[in-house]
């Protein structure tokens, strides 16, 4: 492509301007501890895109533009947020719900389910809408459900659910 068809000055710009964050299709539902969490990330971020509107032609202008980026995102989820009730059953699985399940080998692990924001593996908050999250949600106590993942499927017994 010859050099005439580039706005070299456009093209510099965009440069600068971080990639938007992806909104995921799925619906948003969260527990009262992810919409609050949502809550504090909206109000962190304005305080940190105030400071840096505070400090003018010394702000930094990758950081304001993150910022920026962020602040879309983090409204459209706030935006979005569906609440669900508190999970109450002891029964049944539901967002928000604590699930104690053993593998093939014995072996358990316990997770909530949560929303897409609140998810946090190494914390044991699974997403609802991931694969165990989707093999878990709405199964009932000592059912075994398949769990679909990449590196195969995996059979789980759901021996004990606490609500949230």
């Amino acid at each position: 492509m010859s050099r005439a068809f580039i706005n070299e000055d456009n093209a510099a710009a965009q440069a600068d301007q971080p990639v938007e964050r992806q909104v995921s299709a799925q619906p948003n539902y969260v527990t009262p501890a992810g919409l609050s969490l949502l809550q504090d990330k909206v109000a962190e971020l304005h305080a940190l895109h105030g400071e840096q509107s505070a400090r003018g032609d010394q702000a930094d202008k990758q950081l304001m533009a993150n910022l920026e980026r962020d602040l879309r995102y983090f409204h459209q989820r706030l935006q979005s947020a569906q609440v669900v009730p508190l999970a109450t059953s002891t029964k049944k699985v539901q967002i928000g719900s604590w699930v104690t399940y053993t593998d093939e080998h014995g072996t358990e692990q316990r997770v909530q389910l949560v929303g897409e924001d609140q998810a946090a593996a190494a914390k044991g908050l699974i997403n609802w809408g991931s694969p165990l999250g989707r093999a878990l949600l709405g199964a009932q106590l000592g059912d075994e459900v398949l769990w679909q993942r990449p590196a195969g499927d995996y059979l789980i017994e759901i021996i004990r659910i606490d609500p949230a």
